[in-house]
């Protein structure tokens, strides 16, 4: 089995409104975003996936994120809150329908961290 995992950043702002801390009020992240892919087949260029490939799929979806306050844009709201683990979830199925061409490729994890030291990684 391959493993390959590539990694992005985007800054955006959000606020938990139900948070019991300071996560209530707007405040923002640099965030932090790998993606791995599994597969067990090589292509006849020896490669799983070029890595070129994995790295445009990512900041295409990222590229929607980037720069926003992230209560506002869809799918986040009221019930869908931009937590990171709503973030990682939202990025693995937006990425997922995107390699979908790719035969032999399956996402595996996203990880997404809101700092260096706090991260959550969503695996269905």
């Amino acid at each position: 089995m391959y493993r390959l995992t590539v990694k992005d950043t985007f800054a955006a702002a959000h606020r938990l409104p139900d948070h019991p801390s300071p996560c209530h009020r707007l405040h923002g992240h640099n965030w932090e975003v790998n993606l791995t892919v599994v597969g067990e087949e090589l292509g006849p260029d020896g490669m799983l996936l070029d890595f070129g490939v994995l790295k445009r799929i990512l900041r295409e979806v990222l590229s929607s994120l980037d720069h926003q306050y992230l209560n506002e844009i869809p799918p986040f709201g009221p019930a869908f809150p931009p937590t990171a683990e709503n973030l990682a979830r939202h990025i693995y199925h937006e990425v997922s329908s995107r390699l979908a061409p790719y035969t032999g490729v399956t996402l595996l994890e996203v990880k997404v961290g809101e700092s260096p030291s706090a991260w959550v990684v969503y695996a269905p």
